[in-house]
């Protein structure tokens, strides 16, 4: 995960700016393996904390924003607490959240159910507590919708070679319905990103969600895509418990929606791994159209 990659000259300064008691040599780089993932773990003389670089202007903004709402409506145990920001340097820096990451935990299947549920509460709490869209984010879903419905559109034609007849018609109502099918969906303050990467889970401290960069107004449904393609299409079981935990199932609407925008992703992996001979790509969009159309 980590790629042992030196904290900046500049943002290393603004960290010694801020923790006077920072011992320079003992930052630990512990990024995601992507390209724009750039976050450290500074050691304190009580605890630590970590600074994370954002990829652009916009998404430290969102970030920022993101965590000034998660300190409104979370508990203090569920989110970490922004503690500095520096828009100049696009840096922010952020408490110790208990708990280890979800993703790759080895969990008793009960242990998981419950993980689940937890994780729709906490997402209840945080959609509840949305203001109501304005006509710039209605705006602006529309033309997410819209490109999105040309991105399956373009992509059934450079894959259909690779689908059967079910996915075909699958990415042919993507194409076809999503637009117009989104109009009628609820618009909520989005966490962005609710991947079980962006989960943690304590015994004792409980459940917590961190990473706010994607944080907008936006379809509600869109919070669930990556989990019914990577987690709930094999464990049904967690999609009940997560919608326990969100208090509400989804409507026939939203369902569909789900499916498409699932569908959506899936091709997507499926054409740029195509395009990059990127075999785990190009398995990873077969996975999940085959799930959505042989399951």
């Amino acid at each position: 995960m980590a790629q042992n990659t030196p904290i900046p000259p500049g943002l290393r300064r603004w960290v010694a700016g801020s923790l006077p008691d920072w011992d320079t040599d003992t930052a630990e780089d512990v990024s995601w393996d992507r390209g724009d993932s750039r976050v450290w773990r500074v050691p304190t003389a009580e605890s630590e904390v970590f600074v994370k670089l954002s990829p652009s202007a916009k998404a430290h903004e969102r970030e920022v924003a993101g965590y000034a709402y998660a300190a409104r409506v979370l508990a203090p145990h569920e989110a970490p607490r922004l503690l500095a920001a520096d828009p100049g340097l696009q840096a922010i820096m952020i408490s110790l959240q208990p708990g280890r990451v979800v993703r790759g935990l080895s969990l008793g299947r009960e242990e998981e159910r419950r993980v689940h549920e937890r994780a729709g509460d906490l997402l209840r709490r945080w959609h509840a507590s949305s203001a109501p869209a304005s006509k710039r984010d209605r705006d602006l879903i529309r033309a997410s919708m819209a490109d999105q419905a040309s991105e399956a559109a373009a992509c059934l034609e450079t894959t259909a070679g690779h689908l059967d007849d079910k996915q075909r018609a699958l990415i042919r109502c993507v194409a076809d319905e999503l637009p117009q099918l989104a109009e009628n969906l609820p618009v909520v303050y989005r966490h962005g990103d609710y991947a079980t990467r962006n989960w943690l889970w304590d015994p004792h401290h409980g459940y917590g969600v961190i990473d706010f960069e994607r944080s907008a107004q936006g379809v509600a449904v869109e919070e669930f895509v990556w989990l019914c393609g990577a987690v709930w299409a094999p464990r049904p079981d967690l999609k009940a418990a997560f919608f326990t935990g969100y208090g509400r199932a989804l409507s026939a609407g939203e369902e569909r929606a789900l499916r498409l925008l699932t569908a959506r992703l899936g091709v997507s992996y499926l054409a740029t791994g195509l395009s990059r001979r990127n075999a785990v790509l190009v398995e990873r969009g077969h996975l999940v159209l085959r799930r959505l159309t042989h399951a």
